[in-house]
């Protein structure tokens, strides 16, 4: 099973937890950055702003990403600014 389930926050069945962790905004939005080639126009950053609070699921994919990618992305969410560069956030693991 999906070790990231346990971030998932409603009260769902056990084979939907991972379903819904597919269709969060912030992987969302870095999906469509890429298919929108910010990365072939030589941009190495990618910002974007949710209104809530990001979960633990999404804030280990961004880092793995942005070191896998070599791309910078800030991410504004309900508390604070994170910057996500080479496998790191600038808060450490507090998400």
């Amino acid at each position: 099973m999906f070790t990231g389930v346990r971030f998932v926050l409603h009260d769902v069945e056990e084979e939907l937890k991972e379903e819904s962790l597919r269709f969060h905004i912030e992987k969302l939005a870095i999906g469509l950055a890429l298919v929108h080639g910010e990365m072939e126009k030589g941009n190495k950053t990618i910002r974007f702003f949710k209104n809530l609070r990001v979960c633990g699921d999404c804030h280990a994919f961004i880092k793995g990403l942005s070191k896998v990618l070599k791309v910078v992305f800030f991410m504004r969410d309900a508390n604070r600014f994170h910057k996500f560069e080479d496998d790191s956030c600038s808060f450490g693991d507090y998400w």
